[in-house]
């Protein structure tokens, strides 16, 4: 049931978003111009970025084994996270006191203070969390090989770059998958990647994702394949007993 509840949260996570940005404009023009105001929405507030980061701990626990299919990529690739659209949240109602705050300094001549630099750094980072969550990045396995994107940079793997070798599987509830490069002069990067050797499986079981890409690692005729739903299905024949029972279609 909590799988489903935040396989919708992670679907729909734009609408959520949106919704989310009325609130936190509310909640900076009463910190700002009422603080008597801003004073009453505080405790509900804080319940509610709480209740969030609950959720957002409880989905880093529910790391579904299942690609999402993208045939107009294509590839096929980890579905979009619901923690980050519930940290995402949680971040932006006290990011949207310290703009209450940032308006207050600034009625008072004194917006650059050492607090208010500290906030608009703080700011920038929740921006990037907001970026991250609308977009949904994540690990894509794709003909060429495997891609891993987030806001700030790219990782990309070619087949070609990965030993043939058995994979050593990683434990159930590892935080990433760490990849071994037998031609480690064909991984490309760009901007600042998340890791040069690693992808994340916070979305994600790392043991699927392990057999998926040794699956294709050690079948290269298959590759080309990649994005189509009856290769797809192909795969979870291959892979018995790795695969839950969502399957789904749609972009991250």
């Amino acid at each position: 049931m909590i799988g489903k509840v935040f396989a919708a949260m992670a679907r729909h996570r734009r609408g959520v978003l949106v919704l989310s940005v009325p609130l936190a404009v509310g909640n900076a023009a009463t910190t700002g111009f009422a603080p008597s105001l801003g004073q009453l929405l505080f405790l509900p507030l804080v319940v509610l970025a709480l209740v969030l980061l609950v959720l957002a701990l409880l989905s880093l626990q529910n790391r579904p084994a299942y690609f999402v299919v993208q045939p107009q990529i294509p590839a096929f690739g980890t579905p979009v996270s619901a923690w980050k659209v519930c940290l995402a949240v949680c971040f932006l109602l006290p990011a949207s006191a310290e703009i209450g705050a940032l308006i207050r300094s600034s009625k008072q001549d004194n917006l650059w203070t050492a607090d208010s630099i500290l906030d608009i750094s703080w700011l920038l980072l929740v921006a990037l969390l907001l970026a991250e969550a609308w977009r949904g990045y994540g690990v894509q396995l794709r003909p060429h090989g495997v891609q891993q994107s987030w806001i700030l940079g790219s990782l990309t793997v070619p087949w070609e770059a990965l030993p043939v070798a058995q994979m050593t599987l990683p434990a159930d509830r590892a935080g990433a998958l760490w990849l071994a490069y037998a031609e480690p002069q064909l991984v490309r990067r760009r901007g600042i990647p998340w890791r040069r050797h690693a992808l994340r499986t916070d979305n994600v079981d790392p043991g699927f994702l392990a057999a998926a890409i040794h699956h294709y690692v050690c079948h290269p005729d298959h590759r080309a394949a990649i994005g189509r739903q009856e290769e797809y299905q192909r795969l979870l024949a291959e892979l018995p007993g790795r695969h839950g029972g969502n399957q789904s279609n749609g972009n991250l």
